[in-house]
């Protein structure tokens, strides 16, 4: 489990803020969220220190006393990781955003940043010690402990540091799924045709998981990957599913179904060309004399060595190779670096411009709910407290007019119109980044000797798992 500790703040709440949104700390802010303030350090306490001063009387910026420990203004709380767990910066903001939802609810205002420029990742999340609504936040012994445990309980279910089964536990089909399968409604049978249906148009396994997610299934992320359908009573992993549907053979048929095949072999074909032909033919061998994994292209049709996902996915690759006239994995690495550079520069670009959009548009709801507030004739107290605090925000961003503010909404439309080429280059780049490496994964394999025995040895261990399926099976 991560480690959460906290940190009390009781004064220059503006360096901890400016601190945990460093960009060098956050690859240039895309890591960073809040919630009833802005992400920026400056705007974020501006809004904290209207609703701490509405509610303490005190002064948000007071220096400490000469005695005494002086008022808690904030609590920072660091989430850390296992450098064991493999934590992406990407998961860990997701569980930062999670939890700290979970742990304090949507009245608060928090700020949140995942650092990855260590070699742990961690999460940091700043709270005003007062909420919106009033409600104070304390910072001790029991309410850590309760904090620690709510961290434990978001974590695992995603999937970090889940509980392991015991040991001779066994992986019989259970009476639930054996009553729904023999009515032919199985809940791993329909999970597996909403994934044939959703690969056809998602671009990535996460695109793929968060489509799912859409639909109402339930999708636990970690060492494995587990998704549970509505109404479903537990969860099953991808893996179980069948050869096809492991993260792997997912991302190859997600890379690969709109790649054309059966590329053509004339014109002084090169020995990376001829590598993969003759692999193409060997494999092609393999699954019509039965020694083959069946990995299905089409998992609606029967399964013939036109319909195996391995000999489209080979017969693809050997069509850009040819297409691009590759001579050798020299030439395939030279392409992969510069699309490294690419992806990268690409990548870079678009979050900066999608950050500040976010930022933009943060704004603009803003602004919006503030000059809606300024025409009622009448407010609550709860109204005027926005007013209090959209304010000063609005003000250090020179918004004072709703002339302003429709400036503001050109801006951000002009933003989204530079952001949507940008995204379109980095996904471009992105897909053909993961083909050539692809292409030069499978080419090494070749070279080693890996790629047929890897096919063998495969098929012989689906067969020794089946026979000793069918084994216990005739026991029972």
């Amino acid at each position: 489990m991560p480690y959460v500790k906290s940190i009390s703040l009781r004064t220059t709440v503006n360096r901890s803020l400016a601190y945990i949104l460093n960009p060098d700390k956050t690859e240039d802010l895309l890591y960073t969220n809040a919630v009833n303030c802005l992400p920026n350090a400056k705007d974020a306490y501006l809004a904290m220190k209207v609703v701490y001063e509405q509610f303490s009387g005190e002064k948000y910026n007071a220096p400490l006393p000469k005695q005494g420990k002086g008022s808690v203004k904030a609590i920072h709380y660091i989430q850390s990781f296992d450098p064991k767990d493999n934590i992406s910066p990407e998961l860990a903001h997701k569980i930062a955003r999670t939890f700290a939802r979970k742990a304090f609810g949507d009245k608060c205002q928090i700020v949140i940043a995942t650092h990855n420029d260590r070699k742990h990742i961690h999460n940091h999340i700043i709270i005003n010690a007062y909420g919106v609504d009033g409600h104070k936040f304390n910072d001790n012994q029991t309410t850590l402990k309760q904090i620690r445990e709510i961290s434990d309980r978001v974590c695992l279910a995603f999937g970090i540091k889940p509980i392991e089964p015991k040991q001779g536990a066994t992986q019989n089909i259970n009476h639930f799924e054996w009553e729904h399968k023999q009515r032919g409604i199985s809940w791993k049978q329909k999970i597996r045709l909403e994934i044939d249906r959703l690969i056809l148009k998602v671009k990535s396994v996460d695109e793929l998981l968060a489509e799912l997610e859409l639909l109402g299934y339930t999708v636990r992320r970690g060492k494995y990957i587990s998704v549970k359908a509505p109404d479903q009573q537990r969860a099953v992993r991808l893996k179980t599913l069948g050869e096809d549907y492991t993260v792997e053979s997912l991302a190859s048929r997600i890379l690969w179904k709109d790649v054309g095949s059966g590329g053509s072999l004339l014109n002084q074909p090169s020995e990376m060309s001829e590598r993969f032909a003759a692999t193409v033919y060997e494999v092609e061998q393999l699954a019509l004399t039965g020694r083959k994994i069946q990995r299905k292209l089409d998992t609606s049709a029967p399964y013939t060595p036109q319909n195996d996902m391995d000999i489209y996915k080979l017969s693809a690759q050997l069509t850009i190779i040819n297409r691009d006239n590759l001579r050798s994995i020299g030439e395939v690495e030279g392409k992969i670096e510069q699309l490294r550079y690419d992806v990268e520069k690409a990548q870079r670009e678009f979050n900066i411009l999608t950050l500040k959009l976010d930022n933009l548009n943060a704004l603009a709801d803003q602004a919006s709910e503030y000059f809606a507030l300024t025409d009622k004739a009448t407010r609550t107290p709860t109204e005027e407290l926005r007013l209090k605090m959209y304010k000063p925000v609005l003000e250090s961003n020179n918004i004072t007019s709703r002339s302003d503010f429709e400036y503001l909404k050109s801006v951000i439309a002009d933003t989204e119109q530079k952001a949507a080429p940008l995204k379109e280059s980095f996904e471009k780049c992105s897909r053909l980044y993961d083909i050539y490496s692809d292409i030069a994964k499978t080419y090494y394999e070749i070279s080693q000797g890996d790629y047929i025995s890897g096919h063998v040895e495969e098929q012989c261990k689906a067969l020794e798992a089946e026979q000793q399926k069918d084994s216990k099976h005739n026991r029972l």
